[in-house]
């Protein structure tokens, strides 16, 4: 009966390092490139005056080039410790795709947050790109998670998402896949 036991432990202990093993090998940014035929339909969001970011509109994904997607709240402490992250990917980029954050948060002088206080959370936490609003959850509905980012080819197709923190690395190699799929780089 001790033998038995201590094989049965043997047993999960490799069972639980295999696991361990995928779940580590799987967050490689080597192999990330998804296409699941998922399809982003365009949504014009209202965009707001933040460092960065022009007051005015935009259509989410953007036809003429790839877009990634930032979901995040104010109200997110990953999200806070994303942004640098966010910043050193958004400085690599550059122009290459359409770069925005999305708050589902209300914003406004009844909602759950003024857009001063936006604005300085924004410039605290080193935000320069597009800030979009989606009160209506028009985008953020696909989200489960905060933060989430999603990196689309210029057909809107989600070619990589992926929710928690990241690093810099890893949301560059996601947009890279946007990018290839896109035939741009």
């Amino acid at each position: 009966m001790r033998r038995r036991d201590v094989l049965a432990g043997v047993g999960s202990a490799g069972v639980l390092a295999g696991a361990g093993a995928v779940a580590v090998y799987g967050l490689s940014t080597d192999d990330n490139c998804v296409d699941d035929g998922e399809q982003y339909d365009p949504v014009e969001l209202e965009t707001v005056d933040v460092q960065g970011s022009d007051a005015g509109e935009v259509t989410v994904p953007a036809a003429d080039r790839p877009t990634f997607i930032d979901f995040f709240g104010t109200w997110c402490p990953p999200c806070k410790e994303q942004m640098p992250e966010l910043a050193e990917a958004h400085d690599r980029i550059g122009d290459e795709v359409m770069f925005i954050s999305v708050t589902s948060e209300s914003v406004g002088e009844n909602g759950a947050i003024t857009e001063e206080e936006l604005a300085d959370w924004w410039d605290e936490h080193g935000g320069n790109w597009t800030v979009g609003l989606d009160p209506t959850a028009e985008l953020s509905y696909r989200v489960s998670r905060y933060p989430t980012a999603v990196a689309l080819d210029d057909s809107g197709v989600v070619q990589w998402s992926d929710s928690g923190t990241k690093t810099a690395d890893e949301i560059v190699a996601g947009i890279e896949c946007a990018l290839e799929s896109s035939g741009g780089e």
